[in-house]
């Protein structure tokens, strides 16, 4: 089944990439800029892309995105050092993104002639983005098959959404997605800073999949700190 992969360049999609090209599947990666506070991760995109050898649609929503203010993602508000779970973390929310993204990844996909459109939302992002939750992307396909109806079959897949990051890092590793060449970091510094609510997620994953984690992170013993924080909450 040809699949068109959302790609922001991070640990999830990466590894969900890699995952479909290793089953022969995958045809192209879409990645979106939408403004967000660096363009670090797109470039690990484009990387995932060449080193895949499938095309890459980098689509310019800078103009949407400025529109869709109050986000610590697209505006100069600072990003909130702790685990996802904590309420300081809605901050990161960015209205309505993953919907924009995926009606676009549909067009691309029914334009292409791809059967399938693959996006790695999981369970961990539930409490934080409700675009991520099962109960958005079971109404999002069937939407999207109302759309299509009559002109093209896309079925949308959510291989994680019921599944944890450390499951993830358990497939990509089988799969053999390059860790290191994936950036998760908010803040877009030259390492990532193990702080903000993906670097602790995205450590703490390693930590419980058992596999090593390659990442420089400028504070990497944060984490455990942020996760006793929650623990206790």
């Amino acid at each position: 089944m040809k699949t068109i992969v959302i790609c922001s360049g991070g640990l999830d999609s990466v590894s969900l990439a890699h995952i479909i090209a290793a089953r022969g599947e995958l045809s192209r990666l879409v990645s979106f800029d939408y403004g967000q506070r660096h363009r670090k991760e797109l470039d690990y995109a484009a990387a995932c892309a060449k080193r895949l050898d499938v095309p890459h649609h980098v689509i310019d929503m800078r103009p949407v995105g400025a529109a869709l203010t109050g986000s610590a993602l697209t505006e100069d508000i600072d990003v909130p050092d702790g685990h996802y779970a904590e309420e300081t973390m809605k901050i990161t929310v960015v209205p309505n993104r993953n919907a924009i993204m995926l009606t676009i990844a549909y067009g691309i996909a029914t334009a292409n002639g791809d059967q399938a459109v693959a996006t790695a939302v999981h369970g961990g992002d539930h409490f934080i983005y409700p675009d991520c939750r099962p109960e958005f992307t079971t109404a999002f396909d069937r939407m999207q098959r109302a759309a299509l109806d009559g002109y093209a079959d896309v079925t949308l897949l959510t291989p994680f959404v019921h599944r944890s990051k450390a499951d993830i890092v358990t497939e990509g590793a089988r799969a053999g997605t390059p860790f290191a060449e994936t950036w998760s970091c908010y803040k877009g510094g030259a390492n990532h800073c193990g702080r903000c609510g993906t670097c602790v997620e995205r450590r703490e994953a390693f930590h419980l999949a058992g596999i090593d984690d390659p990442t420089v992170y400028e504070d990497p013993d944060f984490w455990r700190e942020a996760i006793a924080s929650k623990a206790e909450a």
